[in-house]
């Protein structure tokens, strides 16, 4: 048989086993890839890694399938971190401030800054996403063994999850690993390639950390031109625990999540927004939009087709053409719509 008569054979059989009520659309397409990636005949260790990737990819969907509808926020920081550093009880208390608000708290699942996120959230409203290394131990006590847990292989598999899953991320200090899951959430955000999210660097009183960082992105990135002065905007810099939850919980106090249909950007708000704030929009914002205005609408039909947050008000802007900066300050701009008074318990 040719490849492609393979591949058609090989996917005919499989797509029959779709179950009823299941994405038919995306399952062809998952299918199609799986299928077409075998008949290529990959080497062994291709295989082995598209194999164990989706594997644990499943894995993990299922896991956080359960808490789907909760809030997460996700808490970077070192492993090394010693339970008598000042920076180890900055995560116990910020991780505790957000479960008192409902808020689920999402770690790697290891000692140091991720355990103490666990310790001041508790092990209910902690969830763990490991990775698997030679010379670590496994999940710290908190977290072993709940099912709000799972341990992956690969690192770009786990930051995927510990960013896909999170509406915050607060980033104290660590290693290269740290560094390195700080600097791609800031890339996807840069880039348009994750949703718009707060970001904060917690530092604690006396310990720079991050001002640090933050010092050597103005000296050595922003003043090269390698990145614009309004990427320090992707973060905010603060040794107050209540001030990083703000920041997070705030960010969402009327905008809730945003969508493109075409190269339409549709932003989903709390709060449908009156004549005057449409108005105060266009005034602030309306060089976004390539054609036509900034204008509510009812729910497009990709979303309807997907039965996308429909319920929810939402602003259109056409042919929009942004930068980060530009829309976190339009959705900053949204979010004062809301009075303080109509914000959920504890947020101010």
């Amino acid at each position: 048989m040719t490849s492609t008569h393979e591949a058609d054979v090989l996917f005919a059989a499989l797509i029959d086993a779709v179950p009823p009520g299941a994405d038919r659309r995306h399952s062809q397409q998952l299918l199609r890839a799986a299928v077409d990636l075998v008949t290529r005949r990959p080497s062994t260790l291709d295989l082995k890694i598209a194999a164990a990737a989706l594997e644990e990819m499943g894995d993990a969907f299922e896991m956080f399938s359960h808490s789907r509808g909760l809030p997460k926020v996700t808490i970077f920081g070192s492993a090394r971190t010693k339970e008598n550093d000042p920076l180890y009880a900055a995560a116990r208390d910020v991780a505790h401030h957000f479960a008192e608000q409902g808020w689920m708290v999402i770690t790697g699942a290891g000692p140091g800054i991720m355990q103490a996120g666990m310790e001041g959230a508790g092990r209910e409203h902690s969830i763990g996403v490991s990775i698997r290394l030679p010379f670590e131990q496994g999940a710290n006590h908190i977290i072993a063994g709940d099912e709000k847990y799972v341990s992956m292989r690969y690192f770009f598999t786990r930051k995927l999850m510990l960013i896909k899953e999170s509406k915050g991320f607060v980033c104290l200090p660590g290693g290269f690993g740290t560094l390195d899951e700080t600097f791609e959430l800031l890339t996807l955000t840069q880039t348009g390639k994750g949703v718009p999210v707060p970001i904060v660097f917690l530092d604690t009183p006396g310990d720079p950390y991050w001002e640090t960082v933050h010092d050597f992105i103005g000296r050595q990135l922003v003043e090269r031109g390698l990145v614009a002065a309004a990427d320090t905007g992707l973060y905010l810099i603060t040794d107050n625990c209540e001030q990083a939850v703000r920041e997070v919980v705030g960010f969402y106090r009327n905008y809730d999540s945003l969508r493109y249909v075409g190269d339409t950007l549709v932003i989903r708000l709390q709060q449908a927004p009156t004549e005057g704030q449409l108005a105060q929009l266009n005034t602030s914002f309306g060089h976004l939009a390539g054609s036509g205005a900034i204008h509510a609408t009812a729910p497009m039909t990709p979303e309807q087709r997907d039965n996308d947050k429909l319920a929810l008000p939402r602003i259109a802007i056409p042919a929009a053409k942004h930068a980060y900066s530009d829309l976190r300050e339009l959705i900053d701009l949204c979010n004062t719509f809301v009075p303080v008074q109509d914000l959920p318990r504890g947020v101010t």
